[in-house]
Order: structure tokens, then sequence, then C-alpha cells
């Protein structure tokens, strides 16, 4: 395998250095025009390698977002299959609402959207679903990535077919391309090691520290509670979540991110909340060894933003989850989780955030009820740990299908 690197063109879209990621943009929403710009001028640097090659690639694989690949593709008639970092679901849903142009029907972002032609009844509202793209200043990209879409010569998703088989099928049909399911890519590092460095070295530095603290702690018993490593979360939105799972009374490992260890929620840990749930809680400041974590079998529920890959790493390792989406896919992915799934519980926020550093979506008691209905809510929540179980069984039957097929 080669890897060919294509700078980033900071400077000459006067980027800062080091913003070759959207981790910073979230932070700075006004350089995003900025930042697809430079990615879509990578077609050039793209294009001046494939002339140095002797004979083009088979195919080039580019995921959804890349729209700019579509043009070099066809340049050097290679075969361009589409990847789907999302959800089928996710895929589905915003392809079923652009085609039967809802957006263009609903104006009011807090307004229901039919699904149509879908296999499940589902209305999601436009702050729920917003589309890639879909906002003001941006109307030429979203046009070519529409376009674009429709022309790939196929799809591929991380996804399990038998968790997502209806799904995969709407979305086949209304494209008319063939979707190849690859997942849960999750699967393919089987040892510890691997696992750990999913995210980075900082990742495997913890390895050992978590797996010896969970060693310690009863089958199922532990929350794991992260939100992946985009969504930025205030302090005292912390501090609610600190106190809900400190009413929880369960044991729990806390991620968070060194960009909002701020001096207040700082001073607030260290006044009490470390010293009260030393014996029971361990706090993660920065990248956290995941896929360690989750396939530990002292964790038994997992609050999460809902993003996909965290999604998909909880349903193959078996794992409830307690869902807090935060944008983008996430909100349809929570639907697929708590109402299509049935394997979470929602936190009951409806609408994305981005507001001021002190706002306050969820209360410690939403946090606390939320825990005890997933880890300690009688018939429903075993109900939920075993379809949880059943569909990590599948997900595991997949993979071993894809590494060894028939």
């Amino acid at each position: 395998m080669q890897f060919v690197e294509l700078k980033f063109p900071n400077e000459k879209f006067g980027l800062p250095p080091g913003w070759e990621s959207v981790d910073h943009i979230m932070t700075s929403p006004d350089r995003f025009r900025d930042f697809y710009d430079a990615i879509y001028s990578l077609d050039q640097p793209l294009e001046a390698f494939l002339e140095t090659l002797e004979r083009p690639p088979d195919c080039l694989i580019t995921d959804v977002c890349n729209a700019w690949t579509a043009s070099v593709a066809r340049k050097f008639s290679i075969p361009r299959v589409n990847f789907h970092s999302p959800s089928c679901f996710y895929a589905s849903v915003h392809y079923n609402l652009v085609l039967h142009k809802m957006y263009d029907r609903v104006t009011d972002v807090n307004e229901y959207m039919s699904v149509l032609d879908f296999p499940v009844k589902l209305d999601v509202t436009r702050a729920q679903t917003p589309g890639f793209l879909n906002h003001p200043g941006f109307e030429d990209l979203r046009k070519k990535y529409l376009e674009e879409e429709s022309t790939a010569d196929g799809v591929m998703i991380n996804t399990i077919l038998e968790l997502e088989q209806l799904f995969v099928e709407n979305y086949e049909n209304a494209i008319g391309r063939k979707i190849w399911t690859i997942g849960p890519v999750c699967l393919y590092n089987k040892d510890v090691k691997m696992k750990a460095g999913r995210g980075n070295k900082e990742a495997v530095d913890q390895r050992d520290r978590v797996h010896t603290w969970l060693d310690g702690r009863h089958d199922a018993s532990v929350l794991y509670v992260s939100f992946g490593s985009i969504m930025y979360t205030n302090p005292h939105q912390l501090m609610e979540v600190g106190s809900g799972l400190e009413a929880s009374n369960k044991p729990f490992i806390w991620v968070i991110k060194k960009i909002e260890m701020k001096p207040v929620l700082e001073k607030w840990l260290s006044e009490g909340f470390e010293e009260r749930t030393k014996d029971r809680g361990l706090i993660i400041v920065g990248w956290a060894p995941q896929m360690v974590i989750l396939s530990h079998p002292a964790v038994g529920g997992f609050m999460t933003h809902c993003g996909w890959n965290s999604t998909l790493e909880a349903i193959s390792m078996g794992v409830p989850m307690v869902t807090w989406p935060r944008f983008g896919d996430q909100f349809v992915n929570e639907n697929l989780i708590v109402n299509i799934l049935k394997i979470g519980v929602g936190l009951g926020v409806k609408m994305p955030n981005f507001a001021s550093e002190d706002a306050v979506m969820v209360k410690n008691d939403d946090v606390r009820k939320a825990i005890y209905t997933l880890m300690d809510g009688g018939i429903e929540a075993d109900e939920r740990r075993e379809r949880s179980k059943n569909f990590s069984e599948k997900a595991r039957r997949q993979w071993r299908k894809e590494v060894h097929p028939t």
C-alpha cells in the first residue's frame, strides 16, 4: 500500500497552520467556506500525481463529501465509488428529503418533515437533519455534491447489513447504484494494542491504566461517557453531567476534552467531585482508548453523541446507549438507536445547540434518570441489553464473512 500526501493549502486560503481537519473549524464556523474551498482545490495536485503513474488506478474511492474528485475520475476514466461515513439510515433519509424537495418546502427549522418512500414512518425537523452544506453561501458546493452523489459507480458504507438491510435496499433503489456494506471496520483491530491505537498515541498511553481500572469492576456495571472528538461542551453543561453521574451511584469513565478543561471546571472537579467519586469514577482528559473500554465486560452502558463510528463500536461490542445527539447525522442516528433498534435511551434533546459558554441543555437529573433507565430499568433494560447482544453477534458474523469469505 502506498500513501500519497496532498499538501493542504492553508496559507493560500488564509487558514492557520494545522487546520487540515474539521476539529478547528467547529470553533470558528466563519471559516467553514475557506476550509471547503481549500479542500476543493485539491483536484489539481491529485491530477498531477495521477499523471505520474504508468497506468491509472482501477478505482477511486472517495468520501462522499469530496465531490471534487468526480471530475478527476472522469478525466482519467477511473471508476469512482463514494464512501459514506454516516449510517445508511441517515444517507437514505437525506437522499429522500432532497429527492422530494422537502428542504424547499420547509423553511422553519422546528417544523417536522415526513420522510417519504421510506421503509419506516419517520418525521424529522430541519434542525435535526440540516443536510450537508445546506447553508447560505454554500449553494454552489451543495449543488455539486448532490449532482455528483448520483454519478458515482457505487457506494461503500461502514455498516452491518443485518442491522440496516431495509435501509440499504431503500437507498440502493433510490440512487440506482450498487451499495457495498463493509463494516463494522472497528472489528478489524483484534488485540488490545491495536484497539487502543485507533485514536492516537495518547490513547495508547492510557490503555494500561484504563484496563487495570476496569478489571476491578463487576460485569456490565460501568457507564462510559464520551461525546466524540469534534463537538465542544461548555463547563456549565459538563458540571451538570458530572452531577448526574455522581447522583447515579454507578461506576463511570468520563472523557473530557483538553479544550473543555477550563479553570471553572477544574475548580469544580477539585472542590469535592473527584474526592466524592474517587472510588467509582475515572476521568480521562484528552483522547481515550474507546474500543478498549467498550470491549471490556465491565462496561454496561455508553453515553454518546451518536456519531456513527461510536454508535457502530457500541453495537459491535453489545453495549446499550444513552443518546445525546449534537449536530449533523446524529439526531437521525439517535432515531435508529432508540426507536428502530431499541438499544438506547434518549436524554430528550431535540435541537442542536451551538450556543454560549453557559448554555445548559441537559440537567443533572436528566442524566441520572437516563442512566437508571438504561442500567437499572427492570425488564425493559434487560430486553435492551439482550437486543444489544444480538446485534453484536450479527456484527461479528458479518465481519467473519468479510474476513473469511466462502
